[in-house]
Protein backbone atom coordinates (compact mmCIF):
# COMPACT_ATOMS: atom_id res chain seq x y z
CA UNK A 1 0.00 0.00 0.00
CA UNK A 2 1.07 3.38 -0.93
CA UNK A 3 1.96 6.02 1.76
CA UNK A 4 -0.34 9.05 0.79
CA UNK A 5 1.77 12.49 1.84
CA UNK A 6 0.40 15.79 1.10
CA UNK A 7 2.02 17.24 4.27
CA UNK A 8 -1.31 17.50 6.40
CA UNK A 9 -1.91 16.55 9.46
CA UNK A 10 -5.50 14.66 9.19
CA UNK A 11 -5.18 13.27 12.20
CA UNK A 12 -4.78 16.21 14.08
CA UNK A 13 -7.65 18.16 12.20
CA UNK A 14 -9.86 15.10 12.81
CA UNK A 15 -9.18 14.98 16.79
CA UNK A 16 -9.90 19.38 16.80
CA UNK A 17 -13.20 18.99 15.24
CA UNK A 18 -14.09 15.95 17.68
CA UNK A 19 -12.65 18.21 20.59
CA UNK A 20 -14.41 21.48 19.48
CA UNK A 21 -17.74 19.43 19.33
CA UNK A 22 -17.69 19.33 22.85
CA UNK A 23 -16.02 22.77 23.54
CA UNK A 24 -17.83 25.14 21.25
CA UNK A 25 -16.71 27.75 23.30
CA UNK A 26 -12.76 26.99 22.27
CA UNK A 27 -13.84 27.18 19.00
CA UNK A 28 -14.59 31.25 18.69
CA UNK A 29 -11.89 32.52 17.15
CA UNK A 30 -10.91 36.19 16.14
CA UNK A 31 -8.58 37.16 13.43
CA UNK A 32 -6.55 40.26 13.55
CA UNK A 33 -4.74 42.85 10.80
CA UNK A 34 -3.06 45.93 12.45
CA UNK A 35 -2.64 48.23 9.49
CA UNK A 36 -0.82 51.66 9.36
CA UNK A 37 -1.06 54.31 6.85
CA UNK A 38 2.57 54.93 5.25
CA UNK A 39 1.97 57.75 2.45
CA UNK A 40 -0.20 58.50 0.04
CA UNK A 41 -2.30 55.46 -0.80
CA UNK A 42 -0.03 53.05 0.54
CA UNK A 43 -0.40 51.23 4.25
CA UNK A 44 1.39 48.42 5.63
CA UNK A 45 -0.32 45.96 7.51
CA UNK A 46 0.84 43.76 10.20
CA UNK A 47 -0.61 40.09 11.44
CA UNK A 48 0.89 38.52 14.29
CA UNK A 49 -1.76 37.48 17.48
CA UNK A 50 -5.30 36.43 17.30
CA UNK A 51 -7.41 34.56 20.09
CA UNK A 52 -8.56 31.48 19.77
CA UNK A 53 -9.17 28.20 22.00
CA UNK A 54 -10.17 30.06 25.03
CA UNK A 55 -7.09 32.52 24.82
CA UNK A 56 -4.76 34.95 23.24
CA UNK A 57 -2.45 33.08 20.52
CA UNK A 58 0.31 34.37 18.19
CA UNK A 59 2.00 33.34 14.63
CA UNK A 60 5.18 32.17 15.05
CA UNK A 61 6.37 34.91 13.42
CA UNK A 62 4.99 38.27 12.03
CA UNK A 63 3.75 38.50 8.82
CA UNK A 64 3.97 42.23 6.82
CA UNK A 65 1.60 43.24 3.72
CA UNK A 66 2.03 46.40 2.44
CA UNK A 67 -1.01 47.67 -0.05
CA UNK A 68 -0.89 50.48 -2.64
CA UNK A 69 -2.08 50.83 -5.96
CA UNK A 70 -0.06 50.41 -9.31
CA UNK A 71 1.26 53.40 -10.92
CA UNK A 72 -1.46 53.68 -13.53
CA UNK A 73 -3.73 55.02 -10.60
CA UNK A 74 -0.88 57.67 -9.90
CA UNK A 75 0.40 55.88 -7.20
CA UNK A 76 3.46 54.17 -6.39
CA UNK A 77 3.13 50.39 -6.13
CA UNK A 78 4.77 49.47 -3.65
CA UNK A 79 2.06 46.56 -2.78
CA UNK A 80 -0.28 44.81 -3.76
CA UNK A 81 -4.18 46.67 -4.27
CA UNK A 82 -6.33 45.48 -1.31
CA UNK A 83 -9.46 43.89 -3.23
CA UNK A 84 -6.25 41.80 -4.88
CA UNK A 85 -5.60 40.47 -1.22
CA UNK A 86 -8.94 38.76 -0.92
CA UNK A 87 -8.20 36.92 -4.46
CA UNK A 88 -4.67 35.81 -2.66
CA UNK A 89 -6.88 34.66 0.40
CA UNK A 90 -9.09 32.92 -1.39
CA UNK A 91 -6.55 30.92 -3.46
CA UNK A 92 -4.77 30.12 -0.10
CA UNK A 93 -8.09 28.23 1.64
CA UNK A 94 -9.13 26.30 -1.04
CA UNK A 95 -5.94 25.27 -1.95
CA UNK A 96 -5.51 24.57 1.21
CA UNK A 97 -8.46 22.47 2.12
CA UNK A 98 -7.73 20.54 -1.33
CA UNK A 99 -4.60 19.61 0.08
CA UNK A 100 -6.82 18.13 3.35
CA UNK A 101 -9.38 16.40 2.12
CA UNK A 102 -7.22 14.82 -0.22
CA UNK A 103 -5.16 13.37 2.37
CA UNK A 104 -7.95 12.58 4.01
CA UNK A 105 -9.76 10.81 1.41
CA UNK A 106 -6.08 9.25 0.26
CA UNK A 107 -5.27 11.17 -2.77
CA UNK A 108 -1.56 11.94 -3.48
CA UNK A 109 -0.90 15.37 -5.18
CA UNK A 110 1.41 16.05 -7.07
CA UNK A 111 0.12 20.07 -7.84
CA UNK A 112 -2.22 22.36 -7.38
CA UNK A 113 -2.17 25.52 -9.17
CA UNK A 114 -4.72 28.00 -8.91
CA UNK A 115 -5.73 31.21 -10.89
CA UNK A 116 -8.17 33.55 -9.57
CA UNK A 117 -9.46 36.52 -11.37
CA UNK A 118 -12.39 38.72 -10.12
CA UNK A 119 -13.58 41.06 -12.58
CA UNK A 120 -14.06 44.77 -11.26
CA UNK A 121 -15.37 47.93 -12.36
CA UNK A 122 -13.20 50.56 -10.99
CA UNK A 123 -15.77 53.19 -11.92
CA UNK A 124 -17.94 52.51 -8.66
CA UNK A 125 -14.86 53.14 -6.17
CA UNK A 126 -13.87 56.10 -8.41
CA UNK A 127 -17.25 57.76 -8.01
CA UNK A 128 -17.83 57.88 -11.60
CA UNK A 129 -21.14 55.96 -11.62
CA UNK A 130 -22.85 55.55 -8.12
CA UNK A 131 -24.89 52.58 -9.61
CA UNK A 132 -21.84 50.89 -9.90
CA UNK A 133 -20.68 48.97 -7.19
CA UNK A 134 -17.53 49.06 -5.34
CA UNK A 135 -16.25 45.61 -5.32
CA UNK A 136 -15.86 42.84 -7.54
CA UNK A 137 -18.53 42.07 -9.91
CA UNK A 138 -17.20 38.06 -9.95
CA UNK A 139 -14.88 35.83 -9.25
CA UNK A 140 -13.97 32.96 -11.44
CA UNK A 141 -11.53 29.99 -9.83
CA UNK A 142 -9.75 27.83 -12.39
CA UNK A 143 -7.45 25.05 -10.84
CA UNK A 144 -5.02 22.63 -12.21
CA UNK A 145 -4.82 19.24 -10.64
CA UNK A 146 -2.63 16.72 -10.75
CA UNK A 147 -3.03 13.94 -8.77
CA UNK A 148 -3.36 10.53 -8.74
CA UNK A 149 -7.38 10.19 -8.81
CA UNK A 150 -10.12 10.69 -11.15
CA UNK A 151 -11.56 13.83 -12.64
CA UNK A 152 -14.42 13.10 -10.94
CA UNK A 153 -12.44 12.92 -8.06
CA UNK A 154 -10.49 15.82 -8.22
CA UNK A 155 -13.96 17.76 -8.87
CA UNK A 156 -15.16 16.30 -5.59
CA UNK A 157 -12.17 17.68 -3.83
CA UNK A 158 -12.20 21.10 -5.06
CA UNK A 159 -16.37 21.23 -4.46
CA UNK A 160 -15.60 20.34 -0.80
CA UNK A 161 -12.94 22.29 -0.35
CA UNK A 162 -15.50 25.24 -1.87
CA UNK A 163 -17.86 24.07 1.03
CA UNK A 164 -15.56 24.32 3.47
CA UNK A 165 -13.61 27.49 3.00
CA UNK A 166 -14.03 30.34 5.59
CA UNK A 167 -12.36 32.86 2.84
CA UNK A 168 -15.09 31.37 0.10
CA UNK A 169 -18.24 31.64 2.77
CA UNK A 170 -16.82 34.99 3.43
CA UNK A 171 -17.33 36.55 0.16
CA UNK A 172 -20.43 34.55 -1.50
CA UNK A 173 -22.41 35.24 1.60
CA UNK A 174 -23.33 38.41 3.84
CA UNK A 175 -21.12 39.14 6.19
CA UNK A 176 -21.78 41.67 8.97
CA UNK A 177 -18.76 44.45 8.71
CA UNK A 178 -18.62 47.42 11.42
CA UNK A 179 -16.48 50.27 10.96
CA UNK A 180 -15.94 52.51 13.80
CA UNK A 181 -13.51 55.67 14.77
CA UNK A 182 -12.11 54.92 17.94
Amino acid sequence: MTTIDNGVNVQALLDARGALADAPGAAQFTWRASSRWQNGVHSTTTVQDFFGLGEEQSHRTESVFDTDHPEIFAAEDNGITPIEYLLVGLAGCLSAGVAAIAQNRGIQLRSVESTVEGTHDIRGFLGVDSDVRNGFKDIKVTFAIDADASRQEIEALVAQSQKRSAVFDALANPTEVTVEVA
